[in-house]
């Protein structure tokens, strides 16, 4: 009899806490995490996550008539758990799609594999797999970086003039084929909502590319006045981002 009792204020609580949360949503309120940190104010909602291991949430409101509320959750094991673990808010999409992988030249890109093997894994990227192989970058690229890498597609090489790419591969060249190729890579993991329209990004190889940031499109800029389309984003690996592009990106050296 007490079990159902004490069950029945618990369900009720929950309730109140959720019914005041969603009341107060206009005015201000507060939820805290282990790290999480949520606040609505006039209806927006800002939060920043960190997922915790058991889950406790503490929430405080306060309305416009001057009266608090203040609570204490914990969700319940099994697929509450699972699920609280995986956190919450924007980053928690983020880490969701990044972890279903990106379709790129006919396969899947996956979180779980270096750059390098999501690369030659597409059919749209094997003269980019053969150039790194060729200018010796495969182990920088499997490196811990991590990197962003903007990739031309097979497509963005044809529109060199013709034989420039044979020319490269050879042995003699892998200095200028290397230079090409570290032009495209800059240190860090710059996501496509990281790169801001006239941003200025420094390369590896030195020089720097600029950002044309217009609505969802990103354009690349290089040190010739070429530029380059991003068309596909956001291809997480384990050491890195890689952004599809469709123009090959050309330094002054």
């Amino acid at each position: 009899m007490l079990k159902n009792i004490l069950s029945t204020t618990a369900l009720a609580m929950a309730f109140s806490v959720a019914t005041t949360t969603a009341s107060l949503a206009q005015d201000q309120v507060k939820s805290k995490s282990d790290g999480e940190k949520t606040k609505v104010k006039d209806g927006e909602m800002v939060t920043k996550t960190k997922a915790d291991e058991d889950g406790k949430m503490k929430i405080k409101g306060k309305a416009k008539d001057g009266s608090k509320m203040k609570a204490t959750t914990k969700p319940r094991e099994g697929k509450d758990m699972k699920n609280m673990k995986m956190g919450s808010g924007p980053s928690a999409s983020m880490d969701a799609s990044g972890a279903s992988g990106v379709m790129v030249g006919g396969a899947m890109m996956t979180p779980d594999k270096d750059i390098v093997d999501n690369a030659v894994s597409s059919a749209e990227h094997t003269t980019l797999v053969g150039a790194v192989k060729a200018g010796g970058l495969v182990e920088t690229l499997k490196g811990a970086g991590p990197f962003t890498v903007f990739a031309p597609t097979n497509a963005a090489f044809e529109k060199l003039p013709a034989g420039t790419v044979n020319t490269l591969v050879m042995p003699e060249n892998k200095d200028k084929l290397s230079t090409i190729l570290t032009y495209h890579v800059v240190p860090g993991r710059l996501m496509a909502a990281d790169l801001k329209d006239g941003q200025t990004l420094t390369t590896v190889e030195g020089e720097t590319l600029t950002v044309v940031a217009k609505g969802s499109s990103v354009m690349l800029r290089d040190a010739k006045g070429g530029t380059a389309n991003v068309t596909i984003p956001n291809v997480v690996s384990s050491n890195g981002v890689t952004h599809v592009v469709d123009a090959v990106l050309m330094p002054t050296k």
